[in-house]
């Protein structure tokens, strides 16, 4: 299985982008899926997360400008970033926590 993430760019401080990631099979349903980061030089950290039933938790540092959702029909979740940091620039994952499967990263740069 590979997750598929995409939607990862340049933009200013302050801007928004919205990150997408597809995970194929006929159990996306019952996932928990989440978006992971990480910045060079750092290791890779933890964003934010939805169950399947659409329960959301977040990091502190990105409470109230990302909001992770999921839409079950198109085996997708989703990473909408608003109020961009430069602190927020990394290669964003996203994961599936049933067998612990990650995606290729997309790049994600905040010019200040």
């Amino acid at each position: 299985v590979q997750l598929q993430a995409s939607g990862g760019g340049l933009v200013q401080a302050g801007g928004s982008l919205r990150l997408s990631c597809v995970a194929p099979g006929s159990t996306f349903r019952y996932d928990g899926l989440g978006w992971y980061r990480q910045a060079p030089g750092t290791e890779r950290e933890w964003v934010a997360r939805i169950s399947d039933i659409g329960n959301t938790n977040y990091a502190e540092s990105v409470k109230g400008r990302f909001t992770i959702s999921r839409d079950n029909a198109k085996n997708t979740i989703y990473l909408q970033m608003n109020s961009l940091k430069p602190e927020d620039t990394a290669v964003y994952y996203c994961h599936r926590i049933r067998g612990d499967v990650w995606g290729k990263g997309t790049q994600v740069t905040v010019s200040s």
